[in-house]
């Protein structure tokens, strides 16, 4: 069994309730543990993970949040850094799955979310899980 640990950007939060839902099944079900951390964005949402990874607490990390597409380009800044913050701490070795969500619209961001349509939270979930599983293989 495996501790995960949850970070959310907390910032809509019905779409988050159903993010969390699908992450949160998808680690039950297959007997893992994980703790939930919330923070104010999705830019803060590497940053946290980083400082978790610092503790040793966790084996693997799930990031979730909704990033709607605005008036201006912070869309484009909040996204595309969120992403790369992600990708950077996976490329040197944690097991993370991305279920930040970035659309145009709330109706895309609902599709997204349910667990019923396209679970994006317990993709990231699954994500996570095989990438520790992947480390686990690696290491030995």
């Amino acid at each position: 069994m495996a501790k995960f640990l949850i970070v959310e950007a907390r910032f809509y939060d019905h779409l988050n309730d159903m993010l969390l839902d699908g992450a949160k099944a998808a680690l039950e079900a297959v007997g893992h543990e994980h703790e939930m951390l919330t923070v104010p964005g999705a830019l803060e949402v590497p940053g946290a993970i980083s400082l978790a990874i610092d503790s040793g607490e966790y084996d693997g990390y799930v990031a979730l949040g909704v990033v709607l597409r605005g008036e201006t380009y912070h869309f484009e800044i909040v996204s595309n850094e969120s992403a790369r913050g992600i990708m950077a701490l996976t490329l040197d070795g944690a097991a993370i799955g991305n279920g930040i969500i970035t659309v145009e619209n709330e109706a895309q961001a609902l599709a997204r979310a349910d667990k019923g349509q396209k679970d994006k939270g317990g993709e990231a979930a699954k994500a996570a899980i095989a990438m520790y599983e992947l480390g686990q293989r690696f290491a030995g």
